[in-house]
């Protein structure tokens, strides 16, 4: 008998910063060289692993509060999105890596016959050029970034469409992550979620969040897909 019986899953749509690729250290990078040109000190590598996940809009307005700019985010805000930018496009990749398990993750829901997306918060202009670094951008068809649609995720509307866009229903999608934000997207939209306990959510734990499966790595995904038969 095929694999590809053993789940009721049609298509997985997989996060990227936090759950196959540990970008931090780019972070760091971009936004210490960028504060660095407007004149402010650096954020630690603590504080971007609390703040990232909501948008690069949102990142950096909490940079500038964190760096004690809060009463000057509206004219400091154009300056930094700007040399952030260019920042992070020059060195993106540079510093990151692959979680272990990854690939052999994403190959284990391929042999499946589950098509796969990538949906991210990141802008699509770096979340693009960061799975060719990788050697990722092969594993999907659907990359969408956090400027892909009106909304980003926790909002449902980017699981929706990258739902759509896979042919699928949100029943026959499984959503994998690393944060509170995939799990409430995915919920809202009627995906069932799986999360990584190695990312970034903000600092709080992953449990409560109604995860169908937290795992270590996504190499374990393989069990979740045996334990969840066709009926659900």
């Amino acid at each position: 008998m095929s694999c590809t019986h053993s789940t009721r899953w049609r298509a997985a749509i997989v996060d990227l910063d936090g759950t196959m690729v540990e970008t931090l250290g780019d972070f760091e990078a971009a936004i210490g060289a960028a504060l660095g040109e407007i004149g402010l000190p650096p954020v630690d590598r603590a504080f971007i692993a609390r703040t990232v996940g909501k948008g690069s809009r949102h990142l950096l307005t909490q940079t500038l509060r964190e760096v004690g700019a809060a009463d000057r985010i509206e004219p400091l805000f154009e300056p930094l999105w700007q040399a952030y930018q260019r920042e992070y496009l020059r060195i993106n990749g540079r510093y990151s890596s692959v979680y272990p398990g990854v690939v052999e993750g994403l190959a284990q829901l391929r042999d499946r016959g589950l098509r796969l997306a990538c949906l991210t918060n990141k802008p699509l202009a770096f979340a693009l050029p960061l799975l060719e670094a990788k050697g990722l951008r092969d594993c999907f068809g659907p990359v969408f970034g956090g400027d892909s649609f009106a909304r980003s995720k926790p909002d449902p509307l980017p699981m929706l469409e990258t739902c759509a866009a896979l042919g699928v229903t949100p029943h026959e999608a499984l959503a994998i992550g690393d944060s509170a934000n995939d799990a409430e997207a995915s919920g809202a939209a009627g995906c069932a979620c799986v999360l990584l306990s190695h990312g970034y959510n903000h600092g709080a734990p992953l449990t409560g969040l109604g995860a169908l499966a937290i795992l270590d790595r996504l190499d374990e995904i393989g069990a979740v897909l045996d334990r969840v038969g066709p009926g659900g």
